[in-house]
């Protein structure tokens, strides 16, 4: 019987860390959904390889993750505020979430999916620097949390929006490079990226994510080749090389 009751606290103590995990990434999805960049920043981990990558850039430290969020979103959507402004949608839930726990307790990993609904009313076209627009946006989220004095933090962060169309004529219709990749870095770009992420990705292209955790059956993880995305009914090597997820300093 003190075995099993031992065993018992040890799966309601991993089962804990899964939810704690999960339920800051979803913290995160209701803080951004508002404009609430400098919530979003204290999420993260201080840590000099705490990162948050993003269509082609990645931040790095907890400096990089406030000059994103706090700098260039801001800026960009909410005219420098902390929090919404009248009339403008920017939804990000938070669904499909896998966590696992890492051997040692402290670290996690954590996929997420995110359907992004987003645009401005009519009644502020005339004053909001997007005019009138309404957009969708699905992308994947895959995670690294970090335990810092007994509370969970985000430790580096990877969005990969796979998707963006108009809703009036939807994604079968947009543009290649419907957001432009980061370009330049920091500082020639005061909201930039530290550094450029290689083969970035972004709708027509279907390149997968590398998933952190192997096939629950076979534990073996998904082929190179089968990551790629080519033309159909050609080689797979016809494609632009597989994503491949950063590691910390520390692990490269």
């Amino acid at each position: 019987m003190g075995s099993e009751i031992e065993e018992l606290k040890q799966l309601v103590a991993q089962l804990q860390k899964e939810e704690d995990v999960r339920k800051l990434q979803y913290t995160y999805g209701y803080y951004l959904d508002k404009c609430l960049y400098r919530e979003v920043a204290d999420l993260f981990a201080d840590h000099p390889d705490t990162c948050v990558e993003f269509l082609g850039g990645r931040y790095n430290g907890k400096e990089g993750v406030e000059r994103l969020y706090v700098g260039r979103f801001a800026k960009a959507f909410v005219n420098g505020r902390n929090g919404p402004v009248h009339g403008f949608l920017l939804d990000h839930p938070q669904i499909q979430g896998i966590v696992d726990i890492d051997a040692d307790g402290a670290r996690a990993k954590g996929r997420f999916r995110s359907m992004m609904s987003a645009g401005t009313h009519e009644s502020i076209k005339d004053t909001h620097p997007r005019g009138l627009v309404q957009w969708w946006e699905g992308g994947v989220y895959e995670n690294e949390y970090i335990k810092q004095d007994g509370v969970w933090k985000i430790f580096r962060l990877r969005y990969f929006p796979f998707w963006h169309g108009t809703f009036e004529k939807g994604w079968s219709h947009t543009k290649p490079n419907y957001v432009p990749f980061m370009s330049k870095t920091y500082p020639e770009d005061p909201a930039g990226p530290n550094e450029l992420c290689e083969n970035p990705m972004l709708w027509p292209d279907t390149r997968v994510v590398p998933f952190h955790y192997a096939h629950p059956i076979t534990g073996k993880q998904v082929a190179e080749e089968d990551l790629r995305a080519p033309p159909y009914g050609e080689d797979p090597k016809s494609s632009t090389p597989a994503l491949v997820l950063s590691k910390p300093k520390s692990e490269a």
